[in-house]
């Protein structure tokens, strides 16, 4: 299997640091440089002023220091940055205007130079050796995005046996010991309840896995395919609050429902979202609260879905509600579903063009789900 649709490798500009004392040698250089796409440049004109920076940048490419400055010369400079975690691994380049009767070459190399040239500088030579630790970071970001991907495969894989060896195991337990029972013709009373468990369970099963078999699709085609269609999200949601009522009739749920509401969508993902955000708010909510729906389509370029219930969720676990398998690390075997509702709803969301999104304060957790009116993907899948 591939591993999950990942950010692709990083495309941000490469950042190059020039610190010189001459604002003339400064924009020279810079001219230079930014002959080449994709290329940030960040000026300091004196020790201090790059340190700052660097703050700021800590995955500069190179840095190209002019050695003889007021207050910090480029070798002080020099011996700062290498002292630094963040720093130390920056390539650096010395540059001088100095005699080379000084000896400076050889301090530059023993600060940690990769270079050391005497100015006036040769631009196509510069330039050229610029270049070379640009594409060496380059390939740098593109190593350690692919060392992401494959560690995310890793885990991924990791709980999937985790789900296949533990998850499942336990509805079919309970199967298994309901047909031992029925097959010992227990009193006719039992039979009812013994089907209604068995019938429970394996409702469980087939859902865990269609969560895994959305999962194998979402890592396989980088993302779920729809099959839309018109559709009427105040038929879906309507049909899903009655569901989810009729099996929870000691909660109160509240529905707002206003505007046009009708859509090009695949209906039958939507409901998934639904019944994922607002089967959440009944189960993990303040039972004292009602859950709180509101559709609202009164703009006609996009439909609004909002889930409301009390309490908050720790601002730790934010970051991470619509992570694959979230929280199974911390609590394995101690919830009911896999971990994979939330992943799955945001996937079905952006496959639509839109955007889901969570905030939790004010002892109030709401879940916004903004679609566009007409789902922008024409691909169709098969399922089952």
């Amino acid at each position: 299997m591939t591993p999950f649709p990942s950010p692709p490798p990083p495309t941000t500009r490469i950042k190059c640091l020039l610190v010189d004392d001459v604002q003339e040698n400064l924009i020279a250089l810079e001219a230079l440089l930014q002959q080449r796409d994709g290329i940030e440049i960040l000026k300091a004109q004196s020790g201090p002023e790059a340190l700052e920076l660097l703050l700021d940048h800590s995955d500069v490419a190179l840095a190209l220091l002019d050695v003889q400055m007021p207050e910090m010369n480029g070798f002080e400079l020099a011996e700062l940055m290498r002292g630094s975690e963040r720093t130390r691994h920056i390539p650096l380049i010395f540059m001088t205007a100095g005699s080379r009767e000084q000896n400076w070459q050889f301090r530059g190399y023993e600060s940690g130079a990769v270079d050391f040239l005497y100015k006036p500088i040769d631009p196509h030579m510069l330039a050229t050796k610029a270049q070379v630790f640009f594409e060496l970071h380059r390939r740098k970001q593109a190593l350690a995005h692919e060392l992401h991907e494959r560690t995310e495969a890793l885990r991924i894989n990791e709980m999937f046996m985790a789900v296949l060896s533990h998850d499942l195991r336990t509805p079919l337990m309970s199967i298994t010991a309901a047909a031992s029972l029925l097959k010992r013709q227990p009193e006719v009373d039992k039979i009812e309840a013994m089907a209604d468990r068995v019938l429970s369970s394996s409702q469980r099963m087939a859902g865990m896995i269609e969560d895994l078999l959305d999962i194998t699709r979402i890592r396989q085609a980088g993302g779920l395919a729809l099959q839309p269609g018109p559709a009427d999200m105040q038929a879906v949601v309507t049909r899903i609050l009655d569901e989810i009522q009729t099996g929870h009739p000691e909660r109160r749920i509240e529905s707002t429902l206003q505007g046009d509401l009708a859509g090009t969508w695949d209906a039958e993902r939507l409901c998934q979202v639904v019944t994922n955000l607002v089967g959440n708010a009944v189960h993990h909510g303040d039972q004292d609260r009602p859950v709180q729906v509101l559709l609202d389509g009164r703009s006609s370029e996009t439909l609004v879905l909002e889930v409301a219930n009390g309490g908050t969720i720790a601002p730790d676990l934010l970051p991470h509600l619509f992570d694959p398998f979230r929280g199974r690390e911390r609590s394995a075997g101690r919830q009911q579903g896999l971990g994979l509702g939330l992943f799955i709803a945001q996937q079905i969301v952006r496959a639509h063009g839109g955007c889901i999104e969570v905030t939790s304060k004010d002892g109030i957790t709401r879940f916004r789900v903004e679609l566009p009116r007409v789902s922008p993907c024409p691909l169709a899948e098969k399922r089952g």
